[in-house]
């Protein structure tokens, strides 16, 4: 059907074009022999080819500009016909008695054309003949097109200032009465469009009457120009003129270009002056026009100049009026409206946080009731409503500073909550903000709780485990960024964030626990200072009352569980009291370190990383007596004795060989203890070889002796008396004797580990002098 209607049209605007041509045909041939009689009947019968109402609005444009350029080359000869000495008004009477109204106007407005240029009549006279004739066409597309010629083949010829037709001093009014008379009428008729025809056409009207839309709005354009229209005259007549019309014809598809055309043809000036009036308008249109885009470009415009007038209190009432009078309007509308109010005041009135405020407390207050927001279209205004802020001062402090601010994002669902959380969060990292009251933690803190805590009863099984790792790393780096030189509120900050964080649940722990691990021991550094009380003020923050709270923090991570980290965090934190002289804590700590691999702690390869942080953490603590330090050095010995492989006994067992043995620390050289170790490495190495050689047939690697080797080497020349050359001696060849075995299996990296060794030792023996001596009993 569709495919036939448009092949039909074509027909008819083909055939229309041809009786057009015809006709202009033979109307040429009579301008051309002056004959006026002639020229006027075939004129007359070109233009009752525009009489067709089978064609669109686009094909009927096309047929109307053939008859406007027929209607150029008429006028032409009129003018010519009163050069001859044809009376101008004679004519004008003439072409009236053409038989059909359409072509008989057509004609009327070119004549009148020619008659306004003669000045034999006052422009404005002719002129409103003109317009009030136009009344006789009431079909919509035929009147547009016929007040269109009008409007075209007039603007030239207004009786404005300055213009060679300007008349007295009223001149200005008629001309201004003019071109509001022809907008008023195609407004009319172009709005009178949209109720012909069937419902179910609706959308097809629609289309079309979209076509015509700049028909109407260049009568706007013309008003624009008339250099007589000053600021006034458009405040008391041509705005509240056109305003009348616009909220009368009630039509959505008019109201919303003609509002667009005002804010877009009139000078700022002129808008920033007649605010008040323009956007009091708002409230009355229509519901269904949309309302939010026309305001935003007025805004966009307005924010681009300087204002002379308060601006921020009549948009704002204006917009609230908007919304209470449209009961009805979706929620997107009053958002996008008042994100685009928030971008204007931020842009105009950067320093007045109140605007700001104000704005974000109109929305709650829309928002109030709705619950969370499912439009998604609604919540990405939301969120370009809370981000607007940000971009504007880069800066979070200044943000928290709105009160309503976080009271916006209780409408957002949790997800929206979260990007929005991260936003906040990318802004302080690229404008490494400072946040340095426990106030503006806690508010910051509340503003992303989306990715503090679970919202929502949202399940974790939901989110993407990258995301979810993206996210919670930069709630840690975060955390690290919170700093205050005043020891007292950064131990409130810390208090602060603890009691957020503990909120997270397990699966968040892990994350959020460290970084307010290593705040708090940074604060402990602090607090280390040469300026320390070290009596402290009763209730004031000391390096004791900060490990008390690290101690519970740590505990938190037993429900996760995670014993491995809570560990490592113990021993961090005993590190930090051992830099803090307080033996009891160091010691609390390491017991708690102690207990987590006991009780807690059973993979084996989880095991030997946690023995070998407990004796490189344990060698580097001076701050125990010696009865505690013996007690912790048992019972890591203890534990590496009891690792379930054997290589794994063997080198956690060498590794204690150190606690015995502290270079700077003359108290703490115990060689006797060091040989112990190392034999009992040795013994637990053969042991691995002959379990090696009873389940596989071969002895397997000389790597561990040759790793043992190394510790007897390393010892040897740190001045341990119990390891002498003869003890060096024996292990060489007991290694070589392994070597050579039968039942050992080829290892090239145990051989080039060991080949290096003996080049290490050949190395120091030619070293000459005390290191040469010494090595010298060594034979390799």
């Amino acid at each position: 059907m569709m495919v036939d209607g448009v092949e039909d049209e074509e027909k008819w605007l083909a055939a229309g074009i041809a009786g057009l041509q015809q006709n202009a045909f033979y109307m040429h041939r009579a301008l051309d022999s002056n004959n006026l009689r002639d020229a006027l009947k075939y004129s007359a019968q070109m233009l009752s080819e525009l009489r067709t109402s089978k064609l669109s609005p686009q094909k009927y444009y096309q047929l109307y500009m053939r008859a406007f350029d027929e209607l150029r080359k008429l006028e032409m000869f009129f003018k010519e016909e009163t050069r001859r000495g044809c009376s101008i008004i004679d004519l004008y009477e003439l072409v009236q008695h053409a038989g059909n109204i359409l072509p008989r106007l057509y004609l009327l407005c070119t004549v009148g054309s020619v008659y306004i240029k003669s000045k034999e009549a006052p422009a404005k006279d002719v002129l409103k003949d003109l317009v009030e004739m136009c009344r006789g066409i009431q079909h919509p597309v035929r009147g547009l097109f016929l007040r269109s010629y009008l409007s075209q083949i007039s603007r030239d010829k207004l009786p404005d200032i300055g213009s060679e037709y300007e008349g007295d001093a009223d001149t200005v009014n008629d001309a201004m009465e003019f071109v509001l008379q022809n907008f008023t009428e195609m407004n009319k008729l172009w709005v009178r469009m949209q109720h012909q025809g069937p419902a179910r056409e609706k959308d097809k009207r629609e289309k079309e009457r979209s076509e015509l839309r700049d028909l109407v709005g260049k009568n706007l354009h013309v008003l624009s120009q008339i250099e007589g229209v000053d600021l006034d005259m458009y405040k008391e007549t041509v705005l509240p003129r056109v305003l009348e019309q616009v909220v009368n014809c009630k039509d959505e598809i008019a109201q919303c270009y003609l509002m667009d055309c005002i804010i877009q043809v009139f000078p700022d000036e002129y808008h920033l002056q007649t605010l008040e009036i323009l956007l009091g308008a708002f409230p009355q249109l229509q519901p269904s026009v949309d309302i939010k885009t026309v305001l935003s470009r007025l805004m966009e415009r307005l924010s681009n100049y300087f204002l002379q007038v308060e601006a921020f209190s009549k948009l704002n009432n204006a917009i609230g009026k908007v919304i209470e009078a449209q009961a009805d309007m979706p929620i997107l509308g009053a958002v996008t409206l008042y994100s685009s109010l928030l971008t204007f005041t931020l842009h105009v009135h950067p320093d007045r946080l109140d605007y700001a405020d104000q704005v974000l407390g109109a929305c709650v207050k829309k928002l109030s009731g709705e619950g969370k927001l499912e439009d998604n279209r609604a919540t990405k205004q939301i969120v370009a409503l809370l981000s607007a802020p940000l971009d504007k001062y880069n800066d979070i402090v200044t943000v928290l500073k709105l009160s309503n601010y976080p009271s916006v994002m209780e409408y957002v669902d949790s997800e929206t909550n979260k990007v929005m959380a991260m936003v906040i969060i990318q802004s302080i990292m690229k404008n490494n903000t400072q946040i340095s009251t426990a106030d503006k933690v806690g508010a910051l803190f509340e503003l992303i709780k989306g990715l503090i805590r679970d919202l929502d009863g949202a399940a974790h099984d939901q989110v993407d485990e990258d995301d979810f790792k993206e996210e919670q790393n930069s709630v840690a780096r975060l955390i690290q960024m919170l700093q205050n030189d005043d020891t007292e509120e950064m131990f409130k900050i810390i208090c602060t964030v603890r009691k957020h964080i503990l909120t997270g649940g397990p699966k968040r722990l892990p994350f959020t626990v460290p970084p307010l691990v290593f705040s708090s021991l940074k604060l402990v550094r602090q607090l280390q200072g040469p300026e320390e009380n070290p009596f402290g003020e009763e209730g004031s923050t000391t390096p004791k009352k900060v490990f008390q709270l690290l101690n519970q923090t740590i505990e938190t991570l037993y429900g996760v569980p995670a014993p491995e980290l809570a560990l490592r965090l113990y021993l961090q934190c005993a590190e930090a009291a051992n830099d803090s002289d307080l033996e009891p804590v160091a010691y609390e700590f390491f017991t708690q370190a102690y207990i987590l691999y006991e009780e807690e702690i059973s993979d084996s390869r989880a095991q030997v990383t946690a023995i070998h942080l407990i004796i490189g953490t344990l060698q580097r603590m001076h701050v125990f007596g010696v009865e505690n330090r013996d007690t912790l050095t048992h019972k890591a010995t203890g534990y590496s004795a009891k690792l379930l492989k054997k290589p794994d006994q063997c080198r956690a067992v060498y590794a204690c060989s150190h606690l015995f043995w502290v270079d700077d620390q003359d108290n703490m050289k115990d060689g006797e203890r060091v040989l112990l170790c190392l034999k009992r490495a040795l013994r637990i190495a053969n042991a691995a070889q002959q379990m090696s050689n009873a389940t596989r047939g071969s002895t397997g690697s000389v790597t561990l002796f040759v790793e043992i080797l190394n510790k007897y080497l390393y010892f040897f020349e740190k001045g341990n008396t119990q390891i002498n050359a003869a003890a060096i001696q024996s292990l060489i060849e007991l290694i070589t004797a392994e070597m050579q075995s039968e039942s050992n299996s080829p290892d090239p990296a145990a051989d080039a580990f060991f080949a290096s060794t003996l080049r290490y030792i050949q190395f120091q023996k030619q070293k000459g002098g005390a290191v040469g001596e010494k090595y010298e009993p060594i034979k390799v």
